[in-house]
């Protein structure tokens, strides 16, 4: 295995809303913690840091990003936009947010992973085709990596999400971490050291 020790330790900030936070976990079960253990496994030297609040839309996501995302951050993950579907915001404000942070990112220079959400069917078609259209345009319009859906492989799935079906279990996360991995390590590869 390739050793990808540098002369400090890389700062990987996560931001997002609840499905970052960890609601419903115990402690170090959190999408961040299992994912730096992750990393740290596959001998990377990094530290996520854990900028996820529940119920946050990208709109609340841009309101704190100068506080959430630390100036010696080295990468971000942004995962934001359930919220804004939920409440059947409309798709063209949570699209223009995540613009706006991404925009962030860019003058900082951060390496940026945007991980995307799907429109629940109950929305409509209409609703469905806008929201799921705002990942891939983003990402190909501020040439940053995107993963496709966040919850992949785990949506729908009752064993590997809590009671209230939205939110994984500690398993699906675990099942997050595994398939978003490559990603993750694709801008942590695009860091200067």
């Amino acid at each position: 295995m390739a050793s990808h020790a540098a002369a400090r330790t890389i700062r990987l900030v996560a931001l997002g809303d609840s499905l970052t936070a960890g609601l419903g976990l115990p402690p170090g079960q959190a999408f961040p913690d299992r994912l730096q253990a992750a990393l740290r496994a596959r001998s990377w030297d990094v530290e996520v840091l854990n900028s996820g609040v529940s119920g946050d839309t990208a709109a609340d996501g841009l309101q704190r990003y100068d506080w959430a995302v630390p100036a010696d951050a080295d990468a971000l993950i942004v995962e934001l936009g359930a919220n804004d579907m939920l409440r059947g915001l409309k798709p063209e404000a949570t699209r223009a947010a995540l613009s706006a942070i991404l925009d962030k990112a860019q003058a900082a220079h951060l390496p940026t992973l945007i991980s995307g959400m799907r429109a629940a069917p109950n929305l409509g078609a209409e609703y469905d085709r806008a929201f799921d259209a705002i990942y891939p345009a983003l990402s190909k319009a501020h040439h940053v990596v995107l993963y496709p859906f966040f919850l992949d492989g785990v949506a729908g799935d009752p064993k590997l999400n809590q009671p209230d079906g939205l939110h994984p279990k500690a398993e699906g996360v675990e099942v997050i971490v595994e398939r978003i991995l490559p990603s993750v390590e694709e801008i942590l590869n695009q860091v200067k050291r």
